[in-house]
């Protein structure tokens, strides 16, 4: 594995600059390696559940192979800076929640704040709330009757005889017209 300074350069080339966003996800990888024994996920081994989708989520997947395509990077939108880590080999998980930086701080300073601080000073830890999500299924695909573009299975709606996408198919709502 890359050293820690190899891993913050490889994050910041990624992402295309340096900021406190991007170092809290560089701390939490940081962090959730350590308390979970991961390595770089080349498959689903290692799954992360973020709740925010900012600039801190670039360092993870660089940092531990976490990907929306690989589908072991998912989002629950909570507007939080929080991230649960899951290990599938040994089943163990954690969630990591920012915890509150003094307040008035520029970006400037809010960037050196989080650069001078630990894992551990600027992490609760705490359970997962999350059941670890099942592995990434592969659906077959349907043309839509409507649009013809190709539609894997779990999108498609019926309608009569017709297999329509989520775009072609209204819901019918009789106080939403």
């Amino acid at each position: 594995m890359l050293n820690k300074k190899e891993l913050w350069e490889k994050a910041a080339a990624f992402h295309g600059h340096v900021c406190g966003g991007l170092t809290i996800g560089y701390q939490a990888a940081l962090y959730a390696i350590e308390l979970l024994n991961l390595e770089f996920s080349d498959d689903e081994q290692v799954v992360c559940i973020s709740e925010n989708d900012a600039c801190g989520v670039d360092a993870i997947q660089i940092i531990l192979g976490c990907s929306v395509g690989k589908g072991n990077l998912l989002f629950h939108m909570r507007g939080k800076q929080a991230f649960s880590f899951y290990n599938r080999k040994t089943g163990k998980s954690v969630r990591l929640v920012l915890k509150p930086k003094p307040r008035e701080m520029t970006r400037e300073e809010s960037f050196a704040y989080y650069q001078s601080c630990t894992p551990p000073e600027m992490f609760d830890v705490k359970e997962t709330v999350i059941k670890l999500p099942e592995q990434a299924r592969i659906f077959d695909s349907y043309v839509c009757d409507c649009c013809g573009e190709s539609t894997g299975a779990n999108w498609i709606r019926l309608r009569g005889d017709k297999k329509l996408c989520l775009d072609c198919y209204s819901i019918y709502d009789r106080f939403n017209i």
